[in-house]
């Protein structure tokens, strides 16, 4: 069985929060947020995702792209 809850203490604690659904223990089990906001989540993940792909490889030296193909077709 879940309860639903939503106070000012938890609204605080999780902006995106528009309710939160607790177990009988009060664990919180799961989020229910505006959709606008989870795509705004969503975009800021992969944005974090491209930059540390982009640190990884920041010093790497840069191929053009006929020596990018010919790199793949030894591998």
């Amino acid at each position: 069985m879940t309860t639903k809850i939503t106070t000012l203490m938890q609204a605080d604690k999780y902006p995106f929060a528009q309710e939160l659904i607790t177990d009988k223990e009060g664990n919180i089990r799961k989020v229910i947020i505006d959709f606008d906001d989870y795509l705004h989540l969503l975009e800021a993940i992969e944005d974090e995702g491209l930059i540390l792909a982009m640190k990884a490889v920041e010093h790497e030296t840069p191929l053009n792209i006929d020596e990018a193909l010919a790199q793949l077709e030894h591998e």
